[in-house]
């Protein structure tokens, strides 16, 4: 099986700003969601044979915290999407190229200079299929829009529904292979992550 979980809280998650690859470590909240995480998997009887990371330092951090003791390796088409000159932004107030992109995430383009959703289904698709035939579990820690990269590239039925899903800090889903086909992803602990962004 494999896990893909978001990232805990940061300072700029709880201050509802735009994150992208900014590179901060987890505030107090995050940390206990993390180890929090790591509870709930222990009494689900999940135990990783292996963890993947984002590079950025809350993913890192999350995947530590998560599953202690096991080794993490870093990859970098894991890391969040890339907001270019909107990372910071204040989520309360967008601006209106950012406020029209996240009112139809799968007609409109992202704004210029920021990647767009194509580029992070291909590399996060690109990563996961790797993971096919690993025997036991298997723990990849990242964001919350490359994490629905993942989504939409397991489910293309899905047309884009997934960029418009909320997807809160330390959220989980798991995804079953059968057969050498990895399955429709699944939320693991429904209703973690949906207090905090």
């Amino acid at each position: 099986m494999i896990y893909v979980v978001r990232h805990g809280q940061t300072q700029l998650n709880s201050r509802k700003a735009l994150q992208g690859r900014s590179d901060l470590p987890l505030n107090d909240t995050g940390r206990d969601q993390a180890r929090a995480l790591a509870k709930l998997f222990l009494e689900r009887g999940v135990s990783f044979s292996r963890v993947f990371s984002s590079p950025l330092v809350r993913a890192v951090e999350t995947a530590r915290l998560a599953a202690p003791g096991v080794p993490i390796s870093c990859d970098e088409r894991l890391v969040e999407m890339d907001y270019g000159p909107y990372e910071g932004m204040d989520l309360t107030s967008p601006a209106p190229e950012v406020i029209e992109f996240f009112s139809d995430f799968v007609h409109n383009p992202a704004p210029e200079g920021m990647e767009q959703l194509s580029s992070v289904v291909a590399r996060t698709g690109e990563f996961v299929d790797t993971l096919r035939g690993l025997p036991g579990d298997t723990l990849v820690s990242t964001h919350a829009i490359a994490m629905k990269g993942i989504l939409e590239h397991l489910t293309p039925d899905s047309h884009g529904a997934y960029w418009s899903t909320y997807v809160g800090n330390c959220a989980v889903y798991a995804i079953d292979e059968h057969d050498g086909a990895l399955g429709v992803p699944h939320e693991f602990f429904p209703g973690v992550g949906r207090a905090g962004q």
